[in-house]
């Protein structure tokens, strides 16, 4: 039996683009107010969440994940690096001796993914109602939402 029937493939390609869009809307919520209780912006948390992701990072390539200018990014990690978020270190497959990675500081990890547990928890109640392939079929789907996602803010970036 087919999940799709009131209205039809459009009406699900509608509600899942609207069910993307609030989950976007109260994901930012979230980080916003994850910020708020860490003393960060939201952009901060954002540049953060990248070197978490992908760290250790130059700052050129931090500014070209967070499509952000490169002066900008200084800022960040100066508040980040302030707050004991992050260190600047030598980079030693630099160009030169003043290349630099970013690295996310461990002691603080607690912390923040101590904020996150609520949402953590909260998913892995949902996930609990899917079996093996449903779950394996939402993970498709997501990681080809989010390279969809990235596909179009780069084309977007690259038109400006």
């Amino acid at each position: 039996m087919s999940y799709i029937e009131p209205g039809g493939r459009h009406g699900a390609v509608t509600g899942i683009r609207a069910s993307l869009r609030a989950l976007r809307n109260q994901l930012s919520l979230l980080n916003h107010e994850v910020g708020t209780r860490l003393e960060l912006r939201d952009v901060d948390l954002d540049c953060l969440e990248l070197v978490l992701d992908h760290g250790p990072l130059t700052p050129s390539a931090l500014s070209r994940r967070a499509g952000l200018h490169p002066a900008t990014v200084t800022g960040i990690l100066d508040r980040l690096q302030r707050g004991g978020w992050v260190a600047r270190e030598r980079d030693p497959n630099g160009p030169d001796r003043r290349a630099v990675l970013v690295r996310a500081l461990a002691e603080r990890h607690d912390e923040l993914y101590g904020l996150y547990a609520g949402m953590n928890a909260a998913v892995d109640r949902v996930l609990a109602d899917y079996d093996d392939d449903q779950l394996a079929l939402v993970a498709d789907f997501l990681r080809r939402t989010t390279e969809a996602g990235r596909a179009a803010t780069e084309e977007l970036a690259r038109d400006r």
